[in-house]
Formats: C-alpha cells, sequence, structure tokens
C-alpha cells in the first residue's frame, strides 16, 4: 500500500461526509480492465465530470480472494489511491455475493437446489444459498479482510454491505430442508402445536414428527402448500438472510469502527426478506437502493414506483437515502436528470448511475453505461455531467428534510400473504402503493412504517389492507387512536392471527369496537367490486354503495377516545378511499403540498426555496407570489414560472 495511505489525518478525511451535501458519481467496476492505465482514463473522465463518489467492490470477490486465503489487494490498493487523489470519494461494497466457484467446491451446500431437485450450477450471480454456514464463514472472513484493509483509506466514505441483499433464487435443498426443521422445532417446540398452527388437519396434512416437515414451493402458490406453511418458510428465509447479514454488519463495525454502513437494498426481494428489521435496528447508516423507473423520458408511474420502492426501504431511518444505482442503460436524454430530481424530494442524497462503462462480457454487457464500449462517453456522461454541475450549486440546501404527518403501514407478513394464491386480488402490498401514490400526485410527504415498529408519531396513519396485525399492534394502534390520533384502515386488514389463518373472532380482529363494526363477507357487487359486509355497532355510516338494489355501508366513522377510526371497507385506490383520505387531511389540518399544475413535483425545501419537476412534455406555468431566481441558470420570475416540458428548477425567493 502507497505511502499516502500512512497520513495521520487519513481517518478523519476519509469519513467526513456532510451532513448537508450532494453526491453524484457513478459504479465503477475496475477488475474489468487490463491496464492501469485504462483506470486512469476512467478515472480522469469522472473528475472531468464533476463527480464526487464511485460505488465499487460488488460482485468482484475472487477479483480479491482468487483462491481460499489468497488475497490479493495490491492492485486494488492502488485504485483507492487514485481515487482519493482525484477527490473522488468510494463507497467500497463488501462483494459477499456471488460466492467465488472454490467456494462452491469447499462448501457445496452453498449450491443452490431447485424445489425438483435439479443442481443450479453457480453460472448466475445470485445461485448462492446464504445460509449455507460454511459459505457464511468464508464470506464474514472476506469481510474482515477488507474493512480491516480499508477502514483508514484517505478515499472511503462508507463500507457498503453487500449488492441486493436478500435477492436471489430460493434453494430447495435437503440442508434447507434440516435447517428448516430445526428453526420450525425451536419456534414451535411440539409438533402438535406446529399442526396446529399449520391448520395441518386441513387436506390431511399433520405429520407426525417435525423431520416430516417438506419445505413448500413458493412458486407455486397454492398447490405448493398452505399458507401457513409457506409463511412460515418465507420467515425462515427472511431470519436466516438477517442473522447473516447482522453478522457481516458486526464484523465491518468491528474491525472498521466509526465507518458508515450502508446497503444497496432490492426492494422487490422483500417478497422473502423483512428489509424493516435493518431499517429499524440501527445497525446499518445508511439505507439504500437502486432506482430505476425506466428507461423512457415519460415515465410517471414508474417514478411512482421507484419512489415508493425508496420509502419502503428507508421506513422510519432519520438518515438521508442513498441511490447508490441509478438509471443509465438506454435512457432516453433528460431521463436520467428527471430522476435525480425527483428523487432529492424523498431524502436521497446520492446519484449513482449504473454503470461507468458499457461492460465487455458477462450478464450485463448490454445494459450501456455513460461510456460506450470503445472508451468513448456518450450523451448519458455529459447528462451525469450537467446534474453534477447543477447539484453542486444546490447542494448546500440538501438533503432535504421531509416533514411526515402521515404513515402508511407496510407489514413483510401481510405482504408475504399477499403472494399466496387465493388471496383476495386487494393485496396488501398494492393497496400500500396506492395509499403512497395518493400523495406522490399530491406532493405531500408521507412515511412508510413498520405497524408493529413504530411509534405512531403521526397526526394520520393508514393501514391499507394490512392482513396481520399482533394482539401487541392492535394494542398499540388501539392506544394511538384513543390519545387522540387518527386512522384509516381498509379491506382485508387484521384478516389473520400470525400463522396466516383467517381469525375466528369478529373483524377486523382485535380492533373491532375501536373502529365500531362488524365485518361479515367480502361481497361481489352487481358492477363486479368487492367490498365488506359491514355491520354497524357504534360507528356511523359516511358513505354507502349498492349490492343488487340494497345500500349498504361502505364508509365508516368511529370515535374512539380523543381520536377516530375510519374504516373504507374496499381496497385503497378506490375513490371512497381518496375522498376519506382527503377529508381527513382537511379535517386535521395536515400541510398539503405546493399548489402547482397537474403532473409537476415540488417540494418547499425550506421557506424560501422551492424544488420543481415538469413530468409532461408540455411546458407548466406555476403562479408565485413575489419574486424568484433560478439557482440553476439564474433567470428570474415574476408572478409565474414557465416550467417547460421534462425539466426541473430550483427556486429562491426575496
Amino acid at each position: 500500500m502507497k505511502k499516502i495511505i500512512s497520513i495521520a489525518i487519513i481517518s478523519l478525511i476519509a469519513l467526513d461526509i456532510s451532513a448537508q451535501n450532494l453526491y453524484v458519481g457513478v459504479n465503477f467496476h475496475p477488475h474489468d480492465y487490463e491496464s492501469m492505465t485504462e483506470i486512469d482514463g476512467q478515472i480522469a473522465l469522472m473528475k472531468e465530470a464533476g463527480f464526487n463518489v464511485a460505488r465499487l467492490g460488488h460482485l468482484a470477490w475472487d477479483s480479491y480472494e482468487p483462491s481460499d486465503g489468497e488475497f490479493r489487494f495490491g492492485w486494488f490498493d492502488e485504485v483507492m489511491d487514485k481515487m482519493y487523489e482525484a477527490g473522488i470519494k468510494v463507497i467500497l461494497d463488501i462483494p459477499v455475493r456471488p460466492a467465488p466457484m472454490w467456494v462452491h467446491k469447499a462448501c457445496p451446500g452453498t449450491t443452490v437446489v431447485t424445489f425438483d431437485g435439479d443442481t443450479l450450477q453457480p453460472l448466475h450471480r445470485y445461485y448462492n444459498d446464504v445460509g449455507d454456514p460454511g459459505y457464511q464463514k468464508y464470506a464474514v472472513r472476506l469481510a474482515a479482510e477488507m474493512s480491516r484493509r480499508y477502514a483508514k483509506h484517505p478515499a472511503l466514505m462508507a463500507f457498503g454491505i453487500d449488492n441486493e441483499l436478500g435477492d436471489g433464487s430460493i434453494s430447495y435443498s435437503n440442508d434447507v430442508r434440516q435447517r428448516f426443521v430445526r428453526w420450525l422445532a425451536d419456534k414451535y417446540g411440539t409438533v402438535d402445536a406446529l399442526n396446529k398452527a399449520w391448520a395441518g388437519w386441513r387436506w390431511s396434512r399433520q405429520v407426525n414428527s417435525f423431520d416430516d416437515v417438506e419445505l413448500p414451493d413458493l412458486s407455486k402458490a397454492l398447490y405448493g402448500g398452505n399458507a401457513e406453511r409457506q409463511l412460515d418458510f418465507r420467515r425462515f428465509l427472511s431470519d436466516e438472510i438477517l442473522k447473516f447479514y447482522t453478522d457481516v454488519i458486526d464484523c465491518v463495525n468491528e474491525e472498521a469502527p466509526g465507518v458508515p454502513t450502508y446497503s444497496n437494498a432490492w426492494y422487490y426481494s422483500t417478497k422473502f426478506f423483512d428489509y424493516a428489521e435493518l431499517s429499524y435496528n440501527g445497525k446499518m447508516t445508511y439505507g439504500g437502493c437502486g432506482f430505476y423507473p425506466g428507461t423512457a423520458l415519460d415515465s410517471y408511474y414508474g417514478m411512482r414506483g421507484a419512489a415508493f420502492g425508496m420509502a419502503r426501504i428507508q421506513y422510519e431511518q432519520t438518515t438521508p437515502h442513498w441511490c447508490n444505482e441509478f438509471t443509465t442503460m438506454q435512457a432516453a436524454p433528460g431521463a436520467c436528470r428527471k430522476q435525480a430530481y425527483l428523487t432529492l424530494m424523498y431524502a436521497n442524497q446520492m446519484v449513482c448511475g449504473w454503470t461507468m462503462q458499457s461492460m465487455w462480457g458477462g450478464e450485463e454487457q448490454y445494459l450501456q453505461g455513460l461510456v460506450d464500449w470503445d472508451g468513448t462517453p456518450n450523451y448519458k456522461y455529459y447528462e451525469y455531467k450537467r446534474i453534477a454541475v447543477e447539484f453542486g450549486k444546490i447542494s448546500k440546501w440538501f438533503p432535504y428534510k421531509p416533514d411526515y404527518e402521515v404513515g402508511i403501514a407496510l407489514d413483510f407478513v401481510s405482504t408475504a400473504l399477499g403472494k399466496v394464491n387465493g388471496y383476495p386480488a386487494a393485496a396488501h402490498e398494492n393497496q400500500a402503493q396506492a395509499c403512497f401514490d395518493w400523495f406522490f400526485d399530491r406532493n405531500m410527504d408521507v412515511r412508510i412504517i413498520d405497524p408493529a415498529r413504530s411509534t405512531y408519531d403521526y397526526k394520520l396513519v393508514i393501514l391499507p389492507g394490512v392482513t396481520y396485525l399482533s394482539e401487541e399492534t392492535c394494542g398499540k394502534i388501539r392506544k394511538y387512536i384513543e390519545d387522540g390520533g387518527t386512522v384509516i384502515m381498509t379491506s382485508r386488514s387484521s384478516m389473520t392471527d400470525e400463522f396466516g389463518k383467517v381469525l375466528k373472532c369478529t373483524q377486523p380482529g382485535g380492533l373491532d369496537d375501536v373502529f365500531g363494526i362488524r365485518l361479515g363477507g367480502i361481497l361481489k357487487t352487481q358492477d363486479g367490486r368487492d367490498v365488506d359486509e359491514i355491520e354497524l355497532r357504534g360507528a356511523s355510516e359516511t358513505a354507502s354503495c349498492d349490492f343488487f338494489g340494497k345500500t349498504i355501508p361502505l364508509v365508516t366513522e368511529n370515535r374512539y377516545g380523543k381520536g377516530r377510526a375510519v374504516y373504507v371497507g374496499t381496497g385503497a385506490g378506490s375513490e371512497e378511499v381518496s375522498k376519506a383520505i382527503d377529508d381527513i387531511i382537511g379535517n386535521l389540518g395536515i400541510k398539503r403540498g405546493p399548489d402547482v399544475p397537474e403532473r409537476v413535483s415540488a417540494r418547499w425545501i425550506d421557506d424560501r426555496h422551492l424544488l420543481i419537476l415538469n413530468h409532461s412534455s408540455e411546458p407548466k406555468t406555476i403562479n408565485i407570489k413575489g419574486k424568484g431566481r433560478s439557482l440553476l441558470d439564474g433567470e428570474v420570475f415574476k408572478e409565474s414560472i414557465v416550467l417547460e416540458g421534462d425539466d426541473a428548477d430550483f427556486i429562491e425567493f426575496k
């Protein structure tokens, strides 16, 4: 390692992450290059573009450890030094996946097996069973070596914990089955308790010993086993993933105390990984994920989905978000810049393009980066350069600190139950997205919360089809309302127990008296809608619908203690839910978003600075009071701002 790394002040320099700062850069794969001269050229392009961060290290385990215990860091030491000399901070991933071929040979349990018993040779990046103890031993050793070696390097900004953690193929090997059996024995203690939890008497599926348990095929939904055993298998997988990453984080924290950690989570993988645990336990400094709304310039709905993805990774973390992967690929001119400005409205601090170079081999060689295959910068390079220049002008006002007055519940168990075939179409995950979209369209800050872990410090909490609410969580909701809080609950909420079985009690379970209703069956109206059969037991009806000529309650309100409980007997995204939210927002005095035209996203960053983004291709006129000036190009506005199609601006008012 070069002498530069021994400078006494480097640890202070390396960890100087400003609370008010923005980072623009790229994902870079130096192990793809044959010479340091080529790497020099790429770093020079980064510096010329004004990039101040690069993400390195991911997907490159065997570039650092080509065989068991043979660590080769010399080449990477030089890369890190060059990054420092160029003034570019490094967020360095610990590449514990995919495991190298030699790990698969040393630990056969690492290799994924399909439900039908076929071995998936490690030819795809995520054919890797992270629960295998042998694999974990090698992965934690790599984490220790890398974090120890680079903890005090002056280029280091943070350590990343894996790439897209929790994602990948599920292994159905006998090793996995045996670990699942032990997990069940620890959880249930007796076979009778297991049979009761899993409703084993249904379809004659009781087991006589824990070892009788077989793995349910999660890809076949209903026909892979009942919901109860599918749910437990997902919990088991999530527990294994969480324990493994906790071990890696603990290792990094021990070897590199004080160095921030982050993740590049893949929000779609939450179908079998409860990311909320990492968000709430405080072990990870920053939540992060890739931001991929699509490559089209007109990607409004994709933007909503990707913003929801950020929110569901962040939960109630108070540190800024890091979009450590960001659209490049075949993005239309202007799309990357639009997406970058949108993320600033969701507490993002980092735009890190995937990827610098268009790769010359492997699975993603056609995704295309900022530099073409022959080394020539393309239009996206210059667009990212523009982002870096503009963000440099406004950096001191960011990251944005949202003012959250509303929380939307997103629950792992309820999400998992929504994956089971036969479950009602208005699945929890889709309802949560629909509620988030309502606030997105109205430019209002909204928080995704875990209903079991949240402290409910909001004026309004929405429970969008939260299928499972524990007794303890119901108690928190009851107290929140009793103390003056307001809750909107939608159809299919508090419907099952912790095992996924429908409750044998008055629904919504544990909260029927709070909402002042009894739910009967799920009705199919004449026009094809699914609605709940609501019986009033103290609540008042505020909206109704037609059921074959009979008027029945659809929206109810009940006063409970100092607060109120509103129930909507249909799924989020409906007109009834939209109106209920709108009415309550007004009644509670919750701050609405800036008054701007439709398809314009906007936030007041503080009382003098307005961030605006036009999602449409047509110019939009925004009426203002007084005089404002663009901090991007200096243009002065009075009485109104004309925001061109697909454009963004940051306005300072006098």
